[in-house]
């Protein structure tokens, strides 16, 4: 995940980065990365796929495990990476590891262009030069998956007839699901979870609109969105005490780290803009069983920090002590962090999310503050070019209508053999696709009330909703039928006995 959404990106440049859409799989670091095994491949892959103005290649990552492959022909599972480390999302994707043996299916992690060590310019990819960062687009990406999958089938023996089925889940999935749309000639199918890929011509205040409804039914008569309604007011009234003291007492009672203590009222925006992306990223998170993406965190973490947040308070200092409680929760809640750091950089390789939204990738979001739970702040996309330019030059000019004149947006009539699954959970479902296409073999849209974002990406647990186990049995059966129907290599074999049997 992320979309302008930057959960985890705390910049200074409020309308560029306050909607940067990362999600919670990729805030894992390779560091932690240790229960799946994979060999690291590195492919001389092309920079400009588009015109012929240059030559220069670099070296992108990818991961393969084909433990369970079967090498007479049998599938490959693809992974199209999203905007951070691939070991990350191999790690998280356990759902492809669930499923690979049955289907003797060979698992390939892609690597992202400009994200974590798949830099065409080296050490300094945030460069503004569009001359270096002009290459970073979803097109050059989905053209670097095709050269990549071509490459696989014509240098791994007996793989050159092999079906290929991406998945992804958030931008990733996104891009899985354009993979089929774009190159249905390379791939036979996709799952694409949690894919927001019409979040470009969305209504701007829906995003704000589900978590603010995962916040209320998780407290009483809506008491605890009620509560983070009003906090930003008494933010605002605490943070202009006399003599500062209003200030010292947040600085105090947050236990804000020494490089994010509050040194003027107008930094009353840091805090909000760090509230903002927490509970927005506890509304992604919110999975039935605890997880350790962005921190630690209990099951059902909506429902846990609503316990403090749901509970009475009289006054402005009162409620902002609830509303800290309710963050310990969340940064905190092992108990070993010593303070508060608003300004926590991005550790996953994922800076670069930035330059994308500020280019395709324009997500409008806007919220009202009456019915949402957050601060009014309108979609200005004057104010959101400027801020965009001031960070990566005078050519980062936006384009909001470029991503849905290159994939059609929800207009998917001639899309085929692609799912898109989405929780209700999940903020990112106001940009999902919702409805199935009603044609055969079209597009499938899979519905998961209980889940949080692209729960059933994530491996198999006791824990998991009755929802998202059907959701995922409805995939391995397209997938199934995917795989047999593509006419491919062995499964040609399989389509020419399926109607010798037919005429018996």
């Amino acid at each position: 995940m992320l979309f302008s959404f930057a959960p985890w990106v705390m910049l200074l440049v409020p309308l560029v980065t306050s909607h940067i859409f990362h999600t919670s799989v990729e805030r894992v670091t390779a560091a932690n990365s240790t229960k799946k095994q994979y060999t690291t491949h590195w492919y001389n892959q092309t920079l400009d796929h588009f015109t012929f103005t240059t030559q220069k290649q670099f070296r992108q990552k990818y991961l393969v495990n084909d433990t369970f492959w079967d090498s007479s022909g049998g599938p490959i599972f693809f992974y199209t990476g999203n905007e951070g480390d691939i070991e990350a999302f191999t790690e998280n994707s356990g759902f492809m590891w669930d499923i690979a043996p049955e289907f003797g299916a060979m698992l390939v992690f892609a690597e992202h262009r400009y994200y974590g060590e798949s830099l065409p310019f080296g050490a300094d990819p945030m460069s503004k030069d569009p001359l270096k960062v002009g290459y970073l687009s979803s097109s050059q990406a989905l053209a670097d998956y095709v050269d990549l999958i071509s490459f696989l089938r014509k240098t791994i023996v007996g793989a050159s007839q092999s079906p290929v089925i991406t998945f992804g889940g958030s931008y990733g999935g996104m891009l899985a699901g354009w993979m089929r749309t774009k190159y249905p000639h390379i791939v036979q199918g996709a799952i694409a979870a949690s894919a927001p890929i019409a979040q470009f011509t969305t209504p701007c205040d829906a995003f704000g609109r589900i978590v603010t409804s995962d916040f209320s039914a998780a407290a009483p008569n809506s008491s605890c969105s009620s509560a983070i309604r009003a906090s930003w007011s008494a933010l605002d009234r605490v943070s202009l005490l006399p003599n500062t003291t209003g200030l010292s007492w947040l600085n105090s009672n947050f236990h804000l780290c020494p490089t994010s203590l509050l040194t003027s009222a107008a930094n009353i925006s840091t805090i909000k803009s760090y509230l903002t992306d927490l509970w927005t990223n506890l509304a992604m998170m919110d999975y039935p069983y605890p997880t350790s993406f962005l921190a630690p965190l209990p099951a059902n973490p909506v429902v846990a920090v609503c316990q403090h947040l749901s509970q009475p308070y009289s006054n402005d200092t009162e409620l902002l002590e609830l509303v800290f409680k309710a963050v310990d929760v969340y940064f905190n809640y092992t108990g070993q962090a010593k303070c508060l750091n608003l300004m926590e950089e991005d550790g996953i390789g994922a800076d670069m999310w930035s330059y994308q939204a500020c280019t395709e990738m324009v997500m409008p979001f806007c919220y009202d503050g009456t019915n949402d739970m957050f601060e009014a702040s309108p979609w200005d996309l004057a104010m959101y070019t400027k801020e965009c330019q001031a960070t990566w030059g005078p050519a980062a000019v936006p384009q909001p209508a470029l991503a849905n004149s290159l994939y059609g947006g929800r207009d998917l009539a001639s899309a085929t053999n692609i799912v898109f699954s989405n929780g209700l959970l999940d903020p990112w479902s106001s940009g999902g696709v919702l409805k199935s296409s009603g044609t055969q073999g079209g597009v499938v849209a899979i519905i998961i009330p209980e889940g949080a974002h692209h729960l059933d990406l994530r491996g198999s647990n006791p824990a998991d909703p009755v929802s998202v186990i059907q959701a995922r049995k409805q995939e391995r059966a397209y997938i199934d039928k995917w795989i047999k129907n593509s006419n491919m290599g062995k499964y040609k074999k399989y389509k020419a006995n399926k109607r010798k049997i037919s005429l018996l």
